[in-house]
């Protein structure tokens, strides 16, 4: 196992090394073939045809913005760490409300075939719903844009949490239920430390699935309604013509979405059991 733990990385690191010289060439300007007159130059049109900026550029920046992630020079000019602490901060709050709804709710709809009947037929209707649509009656509504945008991130995580939770309560083996019945335990009891346990594997799933899109979804809904956070960082760089910036924001996009399925993970393993 180790061995192929230290041929796996040594191949990803290869495949690493190869792209980002590949993007490297292929990125690098054109010599100029012939003088630049003077009218040109006040034209602006004597620059270098517009490209993506190769590693190099974008490691430049990257080293800039970590060197000093939490700087503040004003509203549009902030470090990067502060702009993903706005995004994880709303993600997580946006989430939290969500599982304490999709939780109890849940476990309601697992628990009880009538309550399953009852409710299914709206969470059908509202779970197909982009959570990029619900933005513009939440500004109306809320009528704050930071706000507005956790409840995007509520309505895009309840979701996956609800229907795993009620699915895997559904599916608890009948039997350990009916244990706890000739122990006289009540619903309650019954579902703490029976159901839990059992249907938590498949509970962490819905969870961890619901961290990702909710990371997904916050990077879209900071550039609609601007001012701070990881989508609006992207946004405002690219309104700069800064290719390079846009680029070591997407990277880090993709290092924080990572770390948030690690951690969730991580717990989904404490919790599993073997039979």
């Amino acid at each position: 196992m180790a061995s192929l733990n230290v041929r796996a990385a040594l191949l990803s690191v290869s495949f690493l090394i190869l792209m980002l010289g590949l993007w490297e060439l292929s990125t690098q300007p054109p010599a100029a073939q012939e003088a630049i007159t003077e009218y040109e130059l006040l034209m602006g049109v004597a620059g270098q045809e517009s490209r993506v900026p190769p590693p190099s550029a974008v490691m430049k920046v990257a080293w800039t913005e970590l060197s000093n992630p939490f700087y503040d020079a004003g509203a549009n000019d902030k470090g990067i760490g502060i702009q993903l602490a706005y995004s994880v901060y709303r993600v997580l709050t946006g989430y939290l409300a969500a599982m304490a709804i999709a939780l109890p709710l849940g476990f309601l709809i697992g628990m009880s075939p009538l309550m399953y009947k009852a409710l299914n037929p709206y969470i059908q209707v509202l779970r197909p719903i982009s959570p990029l649509a619900w933005m513009p009656l939440a500004l109306f509504i809320i009528q704050d844009s930071d706000a507005s945008a956790i409840f995007v991130i509520f309505i895009c995580s309840i979701w996956p949490m609800l229907l795993n939770t009620a699915f895997g309560v559904a599916n608890v083996r009948q039997d350990w239920v009916n244990v706890a019945r000739t122990h006289e335990l009540n619903p309650f009891k019954t579902a703490i430390t029976v159901i839990l346990p059992a249907a938590a594997p498949t509970i962490l799933t819905g969870m961890r699935i619901s961290i990702g899109i909710a990371w997904l979804v916050i990077v879209a809904a900071e550039m609609l309604v601007g001012g701070t956070g990881i989508g609006y960082y992207v946004w405002n760089e690219w309104n700069n013509l800064d290719l390079a910036s846009v680029i070591f924001s997407i990277l880090m996009i993709g290092v924080v979405g990572m770390l948030l399925d690690l951690a969730l993970g991580k717990a989904q393993k404490l919790v599993e059991y073997k039979e």
